[in-house]
């Protein structure tokens, strides 16, 4: 690679790896497994980095290979573990913080895989319904009718745990 794709991808990786580390935790629930898989699709990047357009694109692209880094990881069966903890935000009272964050991803976790998917890369990946599908393989219409069904899981576990929440759908 030349110096200036090095660069680009020092800087690409610089802005993007804490996004792309918490899309792969909200997806598996454990902060190692979502390092380990968030290092698994930054290596993967990097191999194809100068095949790539720089276009909004690489934010997928790097979306796709977390996603795929932790679907692989939970195929490996000495990977099948449950469990992870949470580090409290600074200047936040890290008991609240701690509860609230547990009780999304418990809410999460209770999701089917699809739904799962559908509702991270939509709502902590920011990407769109279209990117989703594409990064899926499947259709729009399937993504809308999994994010809602999702949200209103999410909604009706985060209510039962005692959370006070409106979560709504994107356009």
């Amino acid at each position: 690679m030349r110096d200036v794709d090095d660069m680009e991808f020092v800087d690409f990786v610089d802005g993007h790896a804490r996004e792309l580390r918490r899309t792969a935790y909200l997806m598996c629930g454990d902060w190692q497994r979502a390092e380990d898989a968030t290092q698994d699709a930054l290596v993967k990047l990097y191999v194809a980095w100068s095949r790539l357009e720089r276009g909004g694109g690489l934010r997928a692209y790097a979306h796709r290979a977390v996603t795929t880094a932790v679907l692989d990881q939970g195929r490996r069966p000495w990977r099948r573990e449950v469990g992870g903890r949470l580090l409290p935000d600074a200047g936040v009272d890290p008991t609240e913080q701690v509860d609230r964050h547990l009780a999304v991803v418990r809410a999460l976790q209770a999701l089917p895989h699809r739904r799962r998917q559908c509702v991270v890369l939509r709502y902590f990946a920011d990407l769109s319904v279209e990117e989703t599908a594409r990064h899926l393989g499947i259709a729009t219409g399937t993504v809308k009718s999994q994010t809602a069904r999702a949200l209103e899981q999410v909604r009706d576990s985060l209510v039962a745990q005692g959370l006070d929440v409106e979560l709504e759908e994107q356009p």
